[in-house]
């Protein structure tokens, strides 16, 4: 049985029965990768030779119960694994190396997994696409002129291109989400400090950034769960507090209650995406399940959507540089008043008072009660990840060189991103406009998971964006894997787009 596609689950299970040795299924791995990965650009970190060590004691060993025995593993380039470097795409930082695993690396390692590389990212992990001037640029394994997403998108084209079992991202604005549609996988992204990344006090932030989020991406929406399983729980150093998150609400498609919110007016939401949604929303109503096309929680979208943008731009106010900082000070003094793009308010954020912050927060946990509320009526909100399908690649500029060899000749940015602009049914958007359907539910710290749903004419992936209550996580994972049992499941790309 061809190994490269199969979920994490079922890749452990083969080494536990002794089917495929460890370090059989680690070099099936690091062929793919010798073979596929260089126009992909998805695996820019190598630790083979460690890999193979461990995949080697793990074949000699007799206890393996470990519910991710032996399944080769890649994590996204911004988390630490000891020995090997975190730059973020900073080459002012390609020669660091780690000291210390972070604790999400260290619980599934002690689950038995192989991590034997890091996958690409954007610079400071700030972009719905990965390329930066330390790895080059990552393309989508469906289309190498469009982008695999970002932040965490090496993560996805990792997966969706076979090169390894599992992964790991993270997720602000869309970062495990966005790279999970426009690959075809499956990600999930928890609720808000359930899971720990803490690694120790010289590299770890001691505070957790608001709305940011740590958590799984794979091929099956099973992974997910065994990985959420582990992953769960505070640091121990902080506390003795363990979490006994709810079970799933419900086991059947039949007694789902789904609520799905598929566009919204002044919006802008490729057809294609929309008209995916609204027809599995047929199809899982025809299985049994209860679905509203009009239920919405008691507030208003637009105003919803901007304390999304002002919480995200403080969140990412203490890592702003003073050039990025005085870059929106001037750009706020010559905005229109009258301008309400996301661009616009996130730059009326800059310098907040810690009192304006407060008002602004207090509105938010109002509007998260009422979030609460809806889902007292309904189990899952089916929404877009994103405006569209997974863009072209939307760099120009100078070439990047990687370990000594060109990726792309015009994949580098010139200019802030919020000159950017995206084609949506025929118009233009402004690129950071494209933040409402990550920010509608993450800046109120709900969970999501995203399902693959189909594809568009072009033959790019669509996913579907499954929200649900604070700390409903095991709901929003069992919908996931209710619906790929009933289809919706993950699709390799075809092999010609590999070679």
């Amino acid at each position: 049985m061809d190994p490269s596609f199969l979920p994490a689950v079922t890749l452990a299970e083969m080494t536990r029965r002794r089917e495929i040795g460890c370090v059989e299924l680690l070099d099936h791995y690091i062929d793919r990768i010798a073979r596929l990965d260089g126009p992909i650009n998805a695996v820019v970190v190598h630790d083979f030779d460690r890999a193979r060590d461990r995949a080697r004691a793990l074949d000699q060993a007799t206890d393996r119960a470990a519910p991710l025995f032996g399944v080769p593993m890649t994590v996204k380039e911004s988390f630490n694994v000891a020995g090997l470097p975190s730059t973020l795409g900073h080459l002012t930082a390609k020669d660091h190396r780690a000291k210390e695993s972070s604790i999400a690396v260290r619980r599934l390692e002690a689950a038995g997994v192989v991590v034997f590389g890091k996958t690409n990212v954007p610079v400071d992990l700030a972009d719905w696409q990965s390329y930066n001037p330390v790895y080059g640029t990552t393309c989508n394994p469906w289309h190498r002129d469009h982008t695999p997403g970002g932040s965490s998108g090496g993560s996805a084209a990792a997966l969706a291109a076979g090169l390894t079992g599992l992964e790991i991202g993270s997720d602000i604005g869309g970062s495990i989400r966005v790279p999970a549609h426009y690959c075809g996988v499956f990600g999930h992204k928890p609720t808000w400090t359930l899971c720990s990344n803490y690694t120790d006090y010289e590299t770890s932030l001691a505070a957790p950034i608001d709305i940011a989020v740590i958590g799984p991406l794979a091929r099956s929406a099973d992974d997910l769960i065994e990985a959420m399983h582990l992953l769960a729980g505070p640091d121990p150093d902080e506390t003795g507090l363990t979490y006994n998150l709810p079970p799933p609400r419900v086991t059947s498609l039949k007694a789902l209650r789904i609520a799905v919110w598929s566009h919204e007016t002044g919006q802008q939401t490729d057809t294609e995406t929309v008209a995916a949604i609204e027809a599995m929303a047929a199809e899982l109503e025809r299985q049994g399940a209860t679905v509203s096309r009009t239920a919405r929680p008691a507030f208003d979208p637009t105003a919803a959507f901007h304390l999304y943008l002002q919480a995200l731009d403080a969140g990412w106010s203490a890592r702003a540089t003073e050039a990025i900082l005085q870059a929106k000070r001037k750009r706020l003094a010559t905005l229109d008043p009258g301008d309400r793009s996301a661009d616009a308010v996130m730059a009326r954020t800059t310098d907040m008072t810690h009192r304006d912050w407060l008002t602004m927060n207090e509105q938010r946990m109002k509007f998260r009660r009422i979030w609460s509320a809806f889902f007292r009526d309904w189990d899952v909100l089916l929404s877009p990840v994103i405006t569209t399908a997974a863009l072209p690649h939307m760099q120009e500029g100078a070439t990047i060189m990687s370990a000594g060899r060109e990726i792309g000749a015009r994949h580098i940015q010139t200019g802030p991103v919020w000159e950017r602009e995206v084609t949506v049914n025929g118009g233009t958007i402004a690129y950071n406009d494209m933040l409402f359907w990550p920010g509608l539910t993450a800046g109120f710290h709900l969970p999501a998971t995203v399902a693959p749903i189909g594809f568009t004419k072009a033959g790019l992936p669509i996913g579907v964006q499954i929200s649900g209550p604070i700390h409903g996580d095991r709901t929003t994972l069992m919908a996931a894997s209710l619906f790929e049992r009933a289809g919706y499941a993950f699709r390799p790309p075809p092999t010609a787009g590999l070679e």
